[in-house]
C-alpha cells in the first residue's frame, strides 16, 4: 500500500507540471533551442565493456573502443547546453555485471541519478525481477537481504514510464508519461515498453501485468498531452530494429517493429529514442502527416549516447520539425572520467572483488557464444552440456538452451601473477550466464520434441521469419533443410544416437523461462512431471570447475542441409 501511495503521488506530481502549461508563451519569436540526451540498454555496464562489447564500429568499417560510466558521465556534461534533458530508453539494469548486479544493480540506479536523469523507459529487463523489485528501484528502500551497497538506498530520482502496461484490471501499472521543463517550454515524455514482452520475460515476473499495442498507447498518451497544452513530444521506445550494418549515424536498418511504430505514431510526436536490440542507427522517418523526425537508437552498455538538437518555436511550443538534428556521439574513454562517477564504479568493484575473482575454471582457448551458419554455438554446446549434467539426477536426457540467455563469450586470459593461464573466475560466468534462471526437466513426447525445434523459425506478421536456435546438449543431434517450409524444416532426429519416434517419451531440461514459453516456444510449455533443479549459473560454475582446460567442442550436432 505504501508503494502504490507513492506510485499515486508520483502521478499527481506529473499532474501538477501539467498545469504548468498554461503559462504566456514567450514573447520573444526566436526559437528556442533544447538539446535531448539519451541512452539505452545500458545493463549495468559500470565499468568499461570488454571485447566487442566495448567497442563502436564507425561508417569506414573501423572501430573504438568505448563505454564506462565514468567516461559517460564526462560525455554527457561535455554535451549539456543550457536546456538540456536526459533520457534512456529502457533495460538500464538486468543481465549486468557483477559490480552492479550483486547488490541489486543499486549503483546503476544512483549512477542514473548522478548524470541527472529525466525519465526512463521500462525495457522488458525493468521486470526480470518482478514489478514489486521495479516499484523499489522507483522509489527505494532495502531488498529481501537488506541493503548491500550503501546503508540505505533511496531508490531512482526519475520516473519509469510505461504506456502501454497495465494490471489485469485495465488500470495504470506506470506512469504513462510526465512533462519536463527546458527553456520556459513544457516537454512532454512518453515511454513505452514492447508489447511483445511477455514473449522475452518469465512468465512468472509479470504475472498480472499486461502490455498493449505500442501505436496506441503512443497516441492515447500524445493525444492527452496536447490537449493539456505539451505540444513538443518526445518518445523512449523500448523497441528497435536491427541493421546490415553501418556506423553510429547510418541508417541501414531492415524493416522491424520500430520502424513500422515510428510511421504509424502520432505526427504530435517529435522525436522517438528507441533501445532492445542493441543496434546503432540515426534515421529519418515520416510521420502520418509527412513530416520527417528522428528515430534514433546508440547501440548498448552506454558506447553511445543520442543527442537530438530541438528549435521550438515559443509561440506555439512546438519542435519546428525541419530544424531537428539528430546524431549518436560515441563515449569514447580519450577523457577525464568523471570522478564522483569512477568513486562509486571503483566502490562498487571493490565490494563485489572477492566473489568475482574466485576461479572457477580454467579453458584452453576463447569460447564464442557467436553460432556458425547451422545454428550451433561453442558456448552454447557449454552451457547446454552443464545444464544436462546438472539434471541427470532427474533422469535429463536432452539439454536446451535460450541464446538470447548467453549474455558474453568466454574468452581466454593470458596468466597473471598467481593465477594460471585461461582461469575462468565467478564474474566471466555470471557475466555470460547473469539471469539465475532455474532449471527444470520436464517431459516431452517425440512429436513435441520436433515441434520445439521447429519452432526455432517464427513467422512474423510482416511476413519474414525470424530465427532462434537453441543451443543442445551434446545427446541431441539433428538435421534441418533452409528450403524446407516453416514448420517442416528438420529432417531427423536422435536421442543418445536413437532415432527420436513420435510417440517416444523424452526428459528435457530447460530453464524457467523456455518452459514457460520465452522466445515462442510455447510447445515447451506443454511438458509434464516437471522437477526443479539447480539455478543455471551454479550448474554452469560446477561444470566449469569439473572440467579443468575446457576446450570449445565440436560443431557436429546440429547439420544444415540445402
Amino acid at each position: 500500500m505504501v508503494l502504490a501511495r507513492r506510485l499515486g503521488a508520483l502521478a499527481v506530481t506529473a499532474a501538477a507540471a501539467l498545469t504548468l502549461t498554461g503559462v504566456p508563451a514567450q514573447a520573444a519569436q526566436a526559437p528556442i533551442d533544447v538539446r535531448l540526451i539519451a541512452f539505452n540498454d545500458f545493463h549495468g555496464n559500470l565499468e568499461p565493456p570488454a571485447g566487442s562489447s566495448g567497442r563502436v564500429t564507425l561508417s569506414d568499417g573501423t572501430s573504438v573502443v568505448a563505454g564506462g560510466a565514468a567516461y559517460m558521465a564526462t560525455h554527457v556534461q561535455q554535451l549539456r547546453t543550457k536546456n538540456t534533458l536526459v533520457f534512456s530508453a529502457g533495460d538500464n539494469v538486468g543481465a549486468s555485471p557483477l559490480a552492479s548486479a550483486l547488490f541489486h544493480d543499486e549503483p546503476t540506479i544512483d549512477f542514473m541519478n548522478d548524470i541527472g536523469v529525466n525519465a526512463s523507459a521500462i525495457g522488458n529487463h525493468e521486470l526480470d525481477k518482478g514489478y514489486q523489485e521495479l516499484l523499489r528501484k522507483q522509489f527505494g528502500g532495502c531488498a529481501s537481504d537488506g541493503c548491500q551497497f550503501e546503508k540505505s538506498f533511496k531508490g531512482a530520482k526519475w520516473p519509469y514510464l510505461a504506456a502501454n502496461m497495465t494490471f489485469d484490471n485495465g488500470l495504470p501499472a506506470a506512469l504513462p508519461f510526465t512533462v519536463d521543463f527546458s527553456g520556459g517550454v513544457p516537454v512532454g515524455v512518453i515511454g513505452v515498453p514492447l508489447k511483445d514482452l511477455p514473449s522475452v520475460t518469465s512468465a512468472d515476473a509479470i504475472k498480472g501485468l499486461k502490455f498493449g499495442d505500442e501505436v496506441q498507447a503512443i497516441n492515447k498518451s500524445a493525444d492527452v498531452l496536447d490537449k493539456l497544452g505539451v505540444k513538443t513530444i518526445v518518445v523512449l521506445l523500448h523497441q528497435g530494429d536491427n541493421t546490415e550494418g553501418g556506423g553510429p549515424n547510418d541508417c541501414r536498418t531492415t524493416p522491424g517493429p520500430a520502424l513500422a511504430i515510428a510511421k504509424a505514431a502520432s505526427p504530435k510526436v517529435d522525436v522517438i529514442f528507441s533501445g532492445h536490440s542493441h543496434q546503432q542507427y540515426d534515421c529519418t522517418v515520416t510521420d502520418p502527416a509527412g513530416n520527417p523526425r528522428p528515430l534514433i537508437q546508440g547501440a548498448s552498455f552506454g558506447r553511445l549516447l543520442s543527442v537530438v538538437d530541438l528549435k521550438i518555436d515559443p509561440r506555439t511550443r512546438d519542435a519546428i520539425r525541419g530544424q531537428t538534428v539528430a546524431h549518436n556521439e560515441v563515449v569514447t574513454r580519450d577523457v577525464t572520467p568523471d570522478p564522483t562517477v569512477q568513486a562509486l564504479v571503483s566502490k562498487a568493484v571493490t565490494e563485489a572483488a572477492p566473489i568475482a575473482n574466485k576461479p572457477v575454471g580454467t579453458i584452453t582457448s576463447d569460447i564464442v557464444a557467436a553460432q556458425q551458419p547451422s545454428g550451433e554455438s561453442p558456448l552454447g554446446d557449454v552451457i547446454a552440456d552443464a545444464q544436462l549434467e546438472s539434471t541427470k539426477s532427474a533422469g535429463a536426457q536432452v539439454a536446451v538452451m535460450n541464446p538470447g540467455g548467453i549474455r558474453a563469450d568466454l574468452n581466454f586470459k593470458s596468466s597473471t601473477a598467481g593465477v594460471p593461464d585461461g582461469t575462468v573466475t565467478y564474474a566471466n560466468a555470471f557475466t555470460i550466464q547473469p539471469f539465475a534462471n532455474i532449471l527444470q526437466t520436464e517431459t516431452l513426447t517425440g512429436a513435441q520434441l520436433k515441434a520445439v525445434l521447429e519452432q526455432q523459425w517464427q513467422p512474423q506478421p510482416n511476413g519474414s521469419v525470424q530465427t532462434k536456435m537453441l543451443q543442445i546438449s551434446s545427446s541431441l543431434h539433428y538435421t534441418w533443410s533452409a528450403s524446407a517450409p516453416v514448420g517442416s524444416r528438420i529432417t531427423s532426429i536422435t536421442v543418445a544416437g536413437q532415432p527420436v519416434t513420435p510417440d517416444g517419451s523424452y526428459k528435457v531440461t530447460a530453464n524457467n523461462f523456455l518452459t514457460g514459453g520465452g522466445d515462442g516456444f510455447t510447445v515447451l510449455k506443454q511438458g509434464t512431471g516437471i522437477v526443479g533443479g539447480a539455478i543455471d549459473l551454479d550448474a554452469f560454475t560446477a561444470y566449469l570447475t569439473a572440467h579443468q582446460n575446457l576446450a570449445p567442442p565440436a560443431a557436429d550436432r546440429i547439420t544444415q542441409t540445402p
